[in-house]
């Protein structure tokens, strides 16, 4: 699983009043894009892990390049980037018709839910994405 996307139609509720799409829209495709990453590795609801543990987005640095419109397919990618003993960093894409309209490096963190404060990711899903990211970067 080197590179893993999903499709998406933007629809009317995804633009503004010029028929693009609002900026803060791409961020929730990205977030979709993880979701399955991680649903796909066998996680039901990504966000939410045993323990009392919680991933949540402690940084996005996104570059908007192009603008995406009403009734446009997009792919929206995710590819693990980093990966510490607490977060995970993806780089994502939003493309278009092979031409790239935004991306960004997306950091999400391991908190413990009651302290809100950073903990090891779980030791199968650490295990997991260290392969993926081990075999995704040895082929490049």
């Amino acid at each position: 699983m080197q590179l893993f996307s999903i499709p998406l139609r933007v629809y009317i509720e995804d633009t503004d009043a010029g028929g693009i799409v609002y900026y803060v829209n791409y961020l929730k495709y990205m977030e979709r894009s993880r979701t399955e990453f991680l649903r796909a590795l066998g996680y039901d609801r990504p966000a939410i892990l045993d323990g009392g543990l919680l991933l949540v987005v402690h940084s996005a640095q996104v570059n908007y390049r192009r603008p995406a419109r009403l009734d446009d397919q997009l792919y929206i990618t995710a590819q693990l980037h980093k990966l510490a003993r607490t977060y995970v960093e993806f780089q994502q894409q939003v493309i278009r018709d092979g031409e790239l309209l935004c991306d960004g490096i997306i950091r999400i963190a391991c908190v413990d839910v009651d302290t809100m404060k950073p903990t090891a990711l779980p030791a199968v899903m650490h295990q997991q994405l260290t392969h993926i990211f081990h075999s995704s970067t040895s082929k490049s």
